[in-house]
């Protein structure tokens, strides 16, 4: 008799288990509500030539040209829709004009704004390749930057993402310090603190959308710096993972015409897409050196018709993507 009564004890203790696994997995791994996106093409490989990247790093895009940073060549290479190669301008270097490191790319205007990782500093250029002028110095002051790695620009003002200075910083157009969000060199996982944060992006000139890298989440604040929402894995809280909706390293961050939100999922090899409140709508992408596949996709873009640009770092391509029919 008291064999049976621990074996149903048992019994009911393993069911009550599976039942709180099911019911969290649930609630912290959402299903997709759209079809996943569908490969178009691919085009670079590694090298110095034009067309092809030594670290293809960070992506930004007009009605007709794909802007690509090409980290360790130093310089920014367009391309048309199709991939086929346009102009290239930039040298590695520090003066004007040379890059260091380029990443996460934006364009306001029909100008380019360059973070350079190396340089510790953005450098705007026009779309043909003038450099027009330089935006912050090396340091941890105000208006300086520590491994700026992505920049978004409204009518006068810019975020830029201070990856080693643990911050992002509201600048105005010509690079005045206005504020910060983030403690300057400190690491944490509550709201509105940062863990290398990689990228940044403008929903309608108004909401800031923070990649914060090694934390493995998205963070959202206002232009005034009120903190709105974070996602990625439970509470946002730092535990990574490779469910629908949960981030490995988060790398950079686009959204498109929608409102919705795209964002390289770095360690995972895949693009996830969130609607503008952080709810998963679908994913693509996988492991890999073939058509369709990643090694740690690095930067992301999209055009006004809907199409997906990825920089493909590990693969040293640029792929091409299209929503699911």
């Amino acid at each position: 008799m008291t064999r049976r009564i621990i074996v149903k004890w048992v019994g009911t203790v393993l069911l009550a288990i599976l039942l709180l696994l099911v019911a969290v997995y649930i609630a912290f791994v959402p299903a997709a509500r759209e079809p996943a996106y569908e490969f178009v093409t691919a085009w670079g490989g590694k090298g110095e030539g034009h067309g092809q990247f030594n670290d293809p790093s960070g992506i930004a895009v007009t009605t007709d040209e794909v802007f690509i940073s090409d980290a360790r060549n130093g310089r920014i290479q367009v391309f048309d829709f199709e991939g086929n190669f346009k102009r290239a301008f930039g040298r590695p270097g520090a003066a004007a004009g040379e890059l260091g490191r380029p990443m996460n790319l934006a364009i306001h205007h029909n100008e380019l704004y360059v973070p350079e990782y190396f340089n510790d500093r953005i450098q705007v250029f026009s779309l043909d390749g003038t450099p027009l002028r330089r935006i912050g110095a090396p340091g941890d002051g105000p208006g300086q930057f520590n491994a700026p790695g992505g920049v978004a620009v409204a009518a006068n003002d810019l975020y830029v993402a201070d990856f080693y200075n643990q911050r992002v910083q509201h600048l105005s157009a010509a690079g005045e310090f206005i504020k910060q969000w983030g403690t300057t060199g400190g690491k944490g996982i509550r709201a509105g603190e940062f863990n290398y944060p990689t990228d940044v992006a403008l929903l309608n000139n108004e909401n800031i959308y923070v990649t914060d890298g090694y934390n493995d989440r998205v963070q959202v604040f206002s232009s005034s710096g009120k903190f709105l929402c974070k996602w990625g894995g439970p509470f946002a809280l730092n535990i990574k993972g490779s469910f629908n909706g949960w981030f490995a390293t988060v790398s950079s961050i686009a959204i498109g015409l929608e409102g919705n939100v795209f964002v390289t999922d770095f360690y995972n090899n895949r693009i996830q897409k969130f609607s503008a409140d952080g709810v998963f709508l679908t994913t693509f992408g996988e492991k890999g050196n073939g058509p369709g596949q990643f090694d740690r996709p690095l930067g992301v873009a999209v055009a006004p018709d809907g199409t997906v640009f990825v920089a493909d770092l590990g693969n040293h391509r640029i792929q091409k993507w299209r929503p699911g029919e």
